[in-house]
């Protein structure tokens, strides 16, 4: 019985794929020398639509790593796609980072940098274009490319919206 639970939980965490984006290392100086804690920003997606993020932070790097994965995987959110692109323009702002997506033709592959380019790619994003506008804070890109996911939506649910 413990062997099949273990096998669920196993092929759960193999269909996420994590990608830690940054490693933050935070000093505090006491009596016998220095104290390091470590804050890490992990992306996690299933190449299919699915895609989240999360930080951890710990006293080692690993554990970390181990907690931002954790809260990403609660903090998934669903990609709105046309074939291998996204279905049109968008632009995500979160305080001073600002992520501008534009859909691309087919074979043009996923040309962003940084944390937007490990979301995309996560998300199952195969064609696509970016450029990160303004802040380059990891994590305020990470989350200005999540809202600009967000805001994506098909042509019939545009419609939809406005009543047609």
């Amino acid at each position: 019985m413990a062997r099949k639970l273990d096998k669920k939980r196993e092929e759960k965490k193999s269909e996420f794929e994590e990608r830690v984006v940054h490693i933050n290392r935070n000093s505090k100086v006491v009596k016998g020398g220095r104290r390091f804690s470590f804050s890490a920003l992990v992306v996690v997606g299933n190449g299919k639509g699915q895609v989240g993020y999360g930080t951890g932070k710990a006293n080692e790097v690993a554990d970390a790593i181990r907690k931002g994965g954790e809260t990403a995987k609660r903090a998934l959110t669903t990609v709105t796609m046309r074939g291998t692109t996204i279905p049109h323009e968008a632009r995500g702002e979160y305080s001073g980072a600002q992520v501008l997506l534009r859909p691309a033709s087919e074979g043009t592959g996923v040309i962003a940098g940084g944390s937007c380019r490990a979301i995309l790619e996560l998300a199952g994003v195969k064609d696509v274009l970016a450029k990160s506008l303004g802040s380059n804070n990891k994590l305020n890109v990470t989350k200005a490319t999540m809202a600009a996911l967000a805001t994506l939506r098909t042509r019939e649910e545009a419609l939809a919206a406005r009543g047609k």
